[in-house]
């Protein structure tokens, strides 16, 4: 089949270069020239693990190529799939009228009966504005729009998109069904049909659900840690009761960041607002999130009564491991609080290589992780890459009676008979006996 994957951020370019490699045509189409010389010569626009060698795959066997030329991208397209990453600010309000507009652009190129896919988070009814839009100024198109939310990971891409668990699909008609289900046959016959609304409000409570088991949980940890219970313990109790299962999000750890989850508790909430529905559970999620972030500053503090001039490392920068997205980091946000409380910040990360500009001259940066700690009073373990545990096994010769915060347990194996003063979420422990 040919299809146009219009959007070429992380969503895109993986879903541009995993089509491709199952054997379609692919035009990937974007208006950002700078990303598409990128592409086209097989560099994507954000780190990836194997995405690169994937769209130099796909080029090399001229199933795959990037314009920002409308009429070129969709000529003889089956299918038009929207895979931008819809924008979110720091309210995490989604700009969702930059994605409807450029959508909007492409629609009146498209051939007869094309059927629109789209990926991108947006809201419910979403698609249904896209459908009125094409009856008023396109009836003679008959173009079909259907649903299918994205379900990627940073980090692990390629896998998620290729060996899905399940894919949800929502569609309006059997044609359009059967379309998707050619495309998404060398992918998986294991799809949840529904219908477009369905598939739109699945993402928005799956993100939901997840976001509200992660602050559960850490809500949890946090009186545990004053009771004297171990949160890791409590966890396992709570998924040996088999009403709640092994597979449940209940680990104490670190506040989930970036936008997705809480893009969609956003979007939930407009909805409920806009309706006059009271949703107050889903209401507390993000201000119980909020309070989590402070966890780290809460050690620090309860361990130094001031940080003016304490030495404080920092492993790991990005948003999470296996990306160099450095937006909505909650390390960053730590390093920009430590600086206002003039601790001495050390930091080390693994792929980044341009720090923020405003960090310029006031902290100190290390390729070597071991390097940052020699002077420190504290490391604090910002994103868990897995080249730590084997580096945390050092710390202690590097940096003895240093305390180690590590939110998630990262280093807790490495560390556990190192003598070092070692504090997890959800653990009254201030040493790791």
């Amino acid at each position: 089949m040919k299809i146009c994957v219009q959007g070429l951020w992380h969503l895109g370019s993986v879903t541009a270069a995993c089509l491709a490699s199952i054997g379609h045509e692919v035009v990937g189409l974007d208006s950002d020239e700078h990303s598409i010389d990128g592409l086209n010569a097989g560099k994507a626009p954000l780190f990836e693990p194997g995405l690169d060698g994937l769209l130099a795959s796909g080029l090399e066997a001229g199933r795959l190529s990037f314009t920002n030329s409308i009429a070129v991208a969709v000529a003889g397209a089956q299918v038009l799939w929207v895979t931008f990453d819809t924008p979110v600010d720091e309210d995490d309000k989604a700009d969702v009228d930059f994605v409807m507009a450029r959508v909007m652009e492409v629609l009146p190129e498209l051939d007869a009966g094309t059927l629109v896919l789209v990926s991108s988070q947006m809201p419910v009814g979403s698609i249904r504005r896209l459908e009125a839009f094409a009856q008023t100024n396109l009836a003679g198109k008959q173009l079909g729009f259907a649903s299918s939310p994205e379900n990627l990971r940073l980090g692990k891409a390629l896998d998620v998109f290729l060996k899905p668990d399940r894919v949800v699909v929502g569609v309006r008609t059997s044609k359009d069904r059967g379309v998707l289900e050619e495309l998404l046959a060398p992918i998986t016959d294991r799809i949840e049909w529904m219908s477009v609304e369905s598939a739109e409000m699945t993402k928005h409570a799956i993100n939901a659900f997840l976001a509200t088991s992660v602050t559960f949980a850490n809500e949890i940890a946090s009186i545990c840690e004053v009771v004297g219970a171990d949160a890791k313990e409590v966890e396992r109790g709570l998924k040996s009761e088999m009403r709640i299962g092994p597979k449940a999000y209940l680990s104490p750890g670190g506040p989930f960041a970036g936008g997705t989850l809480a893009r969609d508790i956003e979007f939930l909430g407009a909805e409920g607002r806009s309706n006059a529905l009271l949703t107050p559970l889903l209401s507390s999620i993000r201000a119980s999130n909020d309070e989590h972030k402070n966890w780290p500053r809460r050690q620090l503090l309860d361990q130094f009564t001031s940080l003016k001039g304490v030495a404080v490392a920092i492993w790991g920068l990005t948003y999470k491991p296996g990306t160099d997205t450095l937006r909505r980091s909650l390390a960053v946000e730590l390093c920009d609080w430590l600086l206002e409380q003039g601790a001495d910040v050390h930091v080390h990360d693994p792929v980044v290589r341009q720090l923020p500009q405003r960090w310029e001259g006031k902290l100190t940066s290390h390729e070597n992780a071991l390097e940052a700690v020699i002077d420190a009073d504290a490391l604090v373990i910002g994103t868990e890459w897995p080249d730590f545990q084997s580096l945390a096994v050092g710390l202690a010769a590097a940096r003895p009676g240093m305390i180690v915060i590590d939110a998630n347990r990262h280093l807790y194996a490495a560390v556990k008979d190192s003598g070092l003063r070692y504090i997890a979420v959800g653990t009254p422990l201030s040493k790791v006996e």
